[in-house]
């Protein structure tokens, strides 16, 4: 099971600008510490932790670039609210690597939108909602 998962930023309030548009309305908890950011998943009684997520300069000291080929994808209740989130990300400093909507590589009710946070970390946001249209429909 993924515990954790660390992106690294060059310039931690642009991050953090980028985040808080979007993690919060996914039902993450924010706090920030001289480390860096922290978004959290609240864990009801018996239910499986969810992976947090952190926000962080690099431990080496230097700078922070995107994995070719990382991606960290989060999951949204409903089609519009992936669009919603998508455009506040995008408003908040993403810039756009796939707008909202149906990918014929993957199952007809998978619907993504694709952003990069300021730092170029590719960051996913889908919503398989069986009671949302798919894209067959």
């Amino acid at each position: 099971m993924i515990a954790y998962v660390t992106v690294g930023s060059n310039d931690i309030q642009r991050s953090k600008r980028f985040y808080t548009a979007f993690l919060p309305a996914l039902g993450y908890t924010f706090s920030e510490g001289p480390e860096g950011l922290s978004f959290e998943l609240p864990i009801a009684k018996g239910q499986v932790p969810q992976p947090d997520f952190y926000v962080k300069p690099p431990f080496n000291e230097g700078p922070a670039t995107q994995g070719n080929g990382s991606m960290t994808a989060f999951e949204a209740t409903s089609q519009d609210q992936v669009r919603a989130l998508h455009a506040a990300a995008f408003a908040a400093g993403g810039s756009d690597e796939g707008a909202p909507g149906f990918r014929a590589d993957y199952g007809p009710r998978f619907y993504v939108g694709y952003l990069r946070d300021p730092d170029g970390n590719k960051i996913a946001l889908f919503s398989s909602n069986p009671n949302d249209p798919s894209r067959d429909d």
